[in-house]
């Protein structure tokens, strides 16, 4: 869906937490990602611009963040919006590539075999590896 300003985002979001009783799956969504990050609710605070008392909030159901705040928490999480609100896995990386058709590989090689998968994996290492020793040796 998408949505014209904030303050419609932010209705919208209001009516779909209160109907489906997401508000507490986003707080525990919230805290489960800090605390992936290794960051404090202060550290986390400090990120998007809050204080740690609305951090501890949202994470203990007692607060809905606006539109804009879910835009800055899902950045300082690396996780989209919609993971946030809805807790998606497949809407949990923020698809921020400018390739898509790259990201659709990435996205169409989970359903390989595992043995398949290692492959690529292996592949796309020793390709990275071998452009950093490349840009290492320009360098000198």
């Amino acid at each position: 869906m998408i949505y014209t300003n904030n303050r419609t985002l932010c209705t919208k979001v209001s009516t779909l937490t209160a109907k489906n009783n997401h508000l507490a799956d986003f707080g525990e969504r919230l805290k489960e990602l800090r605390l992936q990050k290794k960051m404090s609710q202060t550290e986390l605070a400090d990120l998007v611009g809050l204080r740690y008392a609305h951090i501890s909030r949202y994470e203990n159901g007692g607060s809905m963040p606006s539109a804009e705040m879910l835009m800055k928490l899902s950045k300082a999480l690396a996780v989209s919006v919609d993971y946030l609100l809805f807790g998606k896995k497949e809407d949990a990386v923020i698809a921020d590539f400018k390739d898509k058709n790259f990201l659709e590989m990435f996205r169409q090689s989970e359903n390989l075999p595992e043995e398949e998968k290692e492959l690529i994996k292996r592949f796309l290492g020793s390709f990275l590896r071998n452009k950093k020793f490349e840009e290492l040796a320009e360098r000198k």
